[in-house]
């Protein structure tokens, strides 16, 4: 007898820790039971996220692909650049040595230097580049400037017959060049 109530006794503690065990819980989910709806706007907001998460991958990609594409331009024209400048030092080094030259005739002529005239340089426009106009130096040939005070001729006059070729050969590198960059 003495099992037996001692036995009733700790089943009736099981039972009454059970019943409190039972009320929290039911407290629990009601309290999730009335943020259900809070839960779904999560999920939903969460997979909203997700989604604008792909779409923004997506559109980094694109903007990678672009980026290289534009890197890959101008690594091109870095290397074009590169090339024009080694041809303006050339040419400018052909055009010290013309003026070293035709000082050095002068003098030797016994001209005098005071009075003689400058010759302007002139810088080529855009269109030659682009290769728009072929004959801008022909409609230049009238043309005179004026250098430090002193009235210029063109600047042709000056230079030989090689030197015109190698200009325009250069001239027609350069428009090669900037066709091929399109």
């Amino acid at each position: 007898m003495m099992y037996s109530l001692a036995l009733d006794i700790l089943m009736a503690v099981l039972l009454v820790a059970t019943i409190g065990y039972a009320m929290v819980l039911n407290r629990k989910l009601g309290h999730l039971r009335r943020h259900k709806e809070e839960l779904e706007n999560l999920a939903a907001t969460f997979a909203g996220s997700t989604a604008r998460a792909k779409e923004s991958i997506a559109h980094l990609k694109i903007s990678t692909a672009d980026l290289q594409s534009n890197t890959a331009k101008a690594a091109g024209m870095r290397d074009d650049l590169k090339f024009l400048i080694d041809r303006s030092t050339v040419a400018a080094d052909r055009l010290e040595a013309a003026v070293r030259d035709s000082r050095g005739q002068d003098e030797a002529g016994g001209r005098p230097l005071p009075g003689k005239p400058r010759q302007a340089v002139e810088t080529v426009d855009k269109s030659v580049a682009s290769g728009e106009s072929n004959n801008h130096i022909d409609s230049r040939s009238n043309r005179t400037g004026s250098v430090g005070g002193a009235k210029s001729n063109n600047l042709s006059s000056v230079s030989d017959d090689s030197g015109d070729n190698a200009r325009s050969q250069a001239e027609k590198e350069l428009i090669e060049a900037l066709r091929s960059v399109r």
